[in-house]
């Protein structure tokens, strides 16, 4: 099984925007991180926005970040919304008014452990969140250029007394 440039794209963003955290990024950001181009990642956020998945924030001070819900998707919800075909071979339902008819359809078992390899690799997807694949965040921000935050925590107020050598 093969998927598309598109759906890698949006797995990509998605796991970029997840990793970021709080805080907003911009498409160029992002294609800077994984050296996509901005043109192709344009379409992709405008239907990860249409889905809900991401928000879009315009304005100069603007940019994308992800919905609350979306780090709870399945990487199968995920690659079902962005493939267009799941069709491995010309005899699939969805393809047959496509292609002429296989004079073997009738009696081949091929088309049933294809499909049944499809329904395996869809349901292992299912198994895993975008939220879940994108841990731990630390070093995959490395990887994309971000800087991870690191909350300064004050020291506790002694009260001006020493302490115990």
């Amino acid at each position: 099984m093969r998927l598309t440039d598109y759906t890698d794209y949006s797995l990509r963003v998605l796991l970029y925007l997840t990793v970021r955290g709080e805080g907003l990024s911009t498409i160029q950001d992002i294609s800077d991180a994984y050296g996509i181009s901005k043109n192709h990642l344009m379409k992709v956020v405008q239907q990860l926005g249409e889905l809900g998945w991401v928000e879009t924030v315009r304005g100069r001070n603007g940019g994308l970040r992800l919905a609350e819900q979306t780090s709870a998707l399945t990487v199968g919800e995920i690659v079902r919304a962005t493939e267009s075909d799941f069709a491995l071979v010309g005899c699939f339902p969805e393809q047959q008014s496509e292609r002429r008819a296989c004079v073997i359809t009738s009696h081949c078992r091929l088309r049933g452990a294809l499909e049944a390899a499809r329904n395996a690799f869809l349901a292992e997807l299912d198994r895993h969140t975008i939220g879940e694949v994108a841990e731990p965040h630390g070093p995959l921000a490395a990887l994309l250029g971000l800087s991870t935050v690191i909350p300064i925590v004050p020291v506790a107020s002694t009260g001006g007394a020493t302490p115990a050598s």
